[in-house]
């Protein structure tokens, strides 16, 4: 078997057509990413986009260069298909959830490919289409609707919202979206943002308002608020922040505190992403496929794991509508609908990839 002879990284920058807001302060107006490279002593190469989040894993670029100097020498040299070695190297580097997902991503793709396959021959499918959401961020409303205007065009047929600074705010602008889109279903990501007080009142409005449930409505520490506000059933609680890793999983799963998992192989690669999964499914939990505002080359990776079994809710595979560009071109939804048998078409690309780097 091939062993891991080379580890590289490869910055990136691509501007959003207007800015992400999220949560009580964070924005974002560029895809200031890295390409993670994974070269293999048989020339195979794999490869996985590292979406750099300071305000939600701490990660910067510098951390993410230093994480993978300290990481390199403990991998180099290894089999690319010897997963519990390497599970227990990036295991025993705590947080740094970005830069060991797409490593861990970026290395099955490198095994695939020695191989003779590629990752979608590797992960196969369990369904032929699937669902596709689109993230609405904080903005006006005029702006909120000619991003939900632009995303439908494309195909898309169900929106994230951002909500929970102002719950009358919130309801016009759902409101605005229900007139727009009529056929169009919603669901909210608060983000976190409210307290164990307020959060029956909000979750009360947003169901009159016909949303489908709500993403993280308390902050992750208020394990036992959420699991009481869970037993109401006035939504279903999806949870992200609260169940990034494995173990958080299992403590949620223990205490019951959720509905619907929000898997995000930008931060759980493809190794982690499928045991999450399957410790969800066996305790009867819905899934879905969540986005961590990539390229549409970190969409179409965290695409072919929404195809396996127990994904049951719409994906969040089409934040790169948002970006001015990208290296992969992402296949047309139809109707709201993303298909594998398009999906397998897309491919890297190579010359519009340099068009972005800044190395």
């Amino acid at each position: 078997m091939a062993t891991i002879r080379d580890l590289r990284l490869v910055p990136f920058r691509i501007p959003l057509r207007a800015p992400l807001r999220w949560g009580k302060a964070s924005e974002m107006a560029a895809l200031e990413h890295a390409l993670l490279q994974v070269e293999l002593s048989d020339g195979s190469l794999g490869q996985a986009e590292v979406a750099i989040r300071p305000t939600i894993y701490g990660e910067t670029l510098g951390s993410v260069r230093a994480g993978l100097e300290y990481l390199k020498p403990r991998l180099l040299g290894l089999e690319a298909d010897d997963q519990e070695a390497i599970r227990a190297v990036l295991e025993s580097f705590p947080c740094n959830l970005g830069l060991k997902g797409a490593l861990d991503l970026a290395l099955w793709e490198a095994w695939a490919r020695s191989e003779g396959e590629e990752l979608y021959q590797v992960l196969k499918p369990a369904k032929h289409r699937v669902r596709v959401s689109y993230i609405l961020g904080m903005a006006s409303e005029e702006e909120m609707l000619l991003d939900a205007r632009m995303a439908y065009e494309a195909g898309v047929r169900v929106f994230k919202v951002k909500v929970g600074r102002d719950l009358e705010e919130d309801g016009r602008k759902i409101g605005r979206l229900r007139e727009a889109f009529p056929d169009a279903e919603l669901y909210a990501d608060a983000n976190e943002t409210l307290s164990p007080k307020e959060a029956e009142r909000y979750l009360l409005a947003w169901k009159e308002m016909g949303l489908l449930y709500v993403e993280e409505p308390l902050p992750v520490e208020e394990v036992e608020a959420r699991r009481k506000l869970r037993e109401k059933k006035i939504l279903p609680l999806i949870a992200d922040d609260s169940a990034m890793t494995p173990k958080d999983l299992r403590r949620e799963l223990l205490l019951d505190t959720f509905d619907i998992l929000n898997l995000k192989p930008a931060r759980t690669g493809v190794t982690w992403t499928l045991e999450m999964l399957a410790l969800a499914r066996e305790r009867g939990k819905k899934a879905m496929m969540g986005s961590q505002a990539q390229s549409s080359f970190g969409a179409y990776q965290s695409a072919l794991l929404a195809f396996q079994q127990g994904v049951t809710e719409p994906c969040e595979l089409a934040f790169h509508l948002k970006a001015e560009g990208g290296f992969l071109p992402f296949p047309a939804l139809r109707e709201g609908w993303l298909y594998w048998e398009d999906l397998v078409e897309a491919r890297f690309d190579e010359e519009a990839f340099r068009r972005y780097t800044l190395e």
